[in-house]
């Protein structure tokens, strides 16, 4: 594994490069092919079903979702239900609660990854980072990151930004980026809040062009969606991607 730096507070502060948000909600809500290119459609309950599985599979290769996104349990059932149609298998790690031992989501990862998934969705060690040890959540991402990319997976990192401080939020998306993450998130949709458009708008001025931003959490109609765009995400996490495509004229 390669070594981490440590990050000063003063990189907060740097210029990171652009993201034209404004232009980017444009081309996504021009149609609703171009949302759904941009949306992970998300199956994430306890008492999730085949027959569920099976229903947002078919759901995603229709729309041309930008992924489907199952519990690990789940992956290699929708590998087979999607293969052939180019639409890709996500899953959720140290959900929903960040408590995952470093070296248990690294075999995780590791054994979703040979099941077939192609993007991680992976919650934030939330302690650590109440306790201010910074470092410890640096690690654990990195360790995450490190299994992804060596496997050619997309690496979210969820931040769950309503158990967060304002300070917490900024801390944690830099060192998500720190620690090389494709994507940070804002909600894991399980717990007291969701997706904002002030937190969204925060993690992109962060992250600026350095990664992409994800909102997710409870997001349930069109203009929930135009928000968080508008504000600089460049993927929407829903589990209700199909009623939010028809406002925009799908059938």
């Amino acid at each position: 594994m390669s070594a981490i730096t440590p990050i000063d507070q003063s990189e907060l502060e740097f210029d990171h490069g652009s993201f034209d948000s404004a232009a980017f909600a444009r081309q996504a809500l021009q149609n609703w092919q171009a949302l759904a290119a941009v949306t992970d459609s998300a199956l994430l309950g306890p008492d999730v079903a085949r027959d569920q599985v099976k229903k947002v599979c078919d759901e995603a290769a229709r729309y041309r979702f930008a992924s489907a996104l199952v519990q690990p349990m789940w992956v290699s059932t929708a590998v087979g239900m999607l293969a052939g149609t180019g639409v890709p298998v996500g899953v959720v790690l140290g959900f929903p609660f960040g408590a995952t031992l470093t070296s248990t989501l690294r075999q995780e990862a590791t054994a979703l990854i040979k099941l077939g998934a192609r993007e991680l969705d992976m919650v934030i060690p939330i302690g650590q980072l109440k306790s201010g040890n910074h470092s410890a959540v640096q690690h654990t991402i990195h360790a995450v990151v490190s299994v992804a990319h060596h496997h050619g997976a997309t690496l979210k990192v969820i931040l769950e930004t309503s158990l967060l401080t304002v300070q917490e939020k900024l801390r944690v998306a830099e060192i998500a980026i720190q620690a090389g993450a494709d994507f940070i998130k804002t909600s894991t949709g399980f717990a007291k809040g969701s997706a904002t458009v002030p937190d969204v708008a925060m993690m992109r001025g962060v992250v600026g062009g350095r990664c992409g931003v994800c909102g997710s959490g409870d997001v349930r109609t069109l203009a929930e969606v135009k928000g968080l765009l508008e504000a600089g995400a460049n993927r929407i996490c829903t589990s209700a991607p199909v009623p939010i495509l028809r406002e925009l004229g799908a059938d």
